[in-house]
């Protein structure tokens, strides 16, 4: 089955240059699109995509709100991709906080989109570890947000769910985690889940920014 696409974006070349990229994939189906947030819960509840695209800069609903409404109100929600001009943005890192998996630049190479795309999608793997941890160190709290260290004391990791998040933190995916903790990918795998449901997250970049505004890592 390929992965389903919904594309958000006030600029129609911007959507169509999206478009033109991801339908070159056989894996990679485009099946909707909006020029804004504001149409998004409709079109996701019709459409039900795998992935949706977000510029995070709209007139009406940027994809900070939107990402939040979507979360909120759809059961079963798609992954999020935010669609960025600027990469050093504290939209972007909003639009994380509030839910997306990843974001994406508005320059960027057809194959890292279509990179990108795959990445979110399957979840398994840190979009840009690297410049999360740029923007965590300069728009979180970076150890001074009260919420995010209570909830990393409630959650009560064990030492390898502990070592699991430090991995997940620097951006490995389930099967480098493997290698490096020398166990199966099904064991990482429920490593993960147990990391993200102790913290009553949803995926691995909500789990890394609780990680970093807890003061868990540091994003330096």
């Amino acid at each position: 089955m390929p992965v389903t696409v919904l594309l958000v974006d006030d600029e129609p070349l911007v959507r169509a240059g999206l478009r033109a990229v991801l339908e070159a994939q056989g894996d990679i189906e485009v099946v909707g699109e909006a020029a804004d947030g504001a149409a998004v819960i409709p079109l996701v509840r019709r459409l039900r995509p795998d992935v949706v695209a977000m510029d995070v800069r709209m007139p009406l609903l940027d994809g900070i709100e939107a990402t939040r409404a979507l979360l909120r109100t759809v059961d079963g929600p798609p992954k999020i991709l935010v669609v960025t001009t600027f990469e050093n943005d504290e939209y972007v890192y909003e639009a994380l906080r509030a839910g997306a998996a990843g974001f994406l630049l508005k320059r960027a190479r057809p194959a890292e989109i279509v990179h990108a795309v795959r990445l979110v999608a399957e979840g398994e793997s840190l979009l840009f570890p690297a410049s999360v941890r740029r923007l965590a160190a300069e728009y979180g709290e970076a150890g001074g947000d009260r919420a995010a260290r209570d909830t990393l004391e409630r959650a009560r990791l064990t030492e390898r769910e502990a070592e699991v998040l430090r991995l997940m933190t620097r951006g490995l995916s389930n099967a480098e985690i493997a290698g490096q903790l020398v166990v199966g990918t099904e064991t990482v795998k429920s490593h993960v889940s147990a990391v993200l449901a102790k913290l009553g997250v949803r995926d691995r970049v909500q789990a890394v920014i609780t990680a970093y505004e807890s003061g868990f890592v540091t994003p330096g």
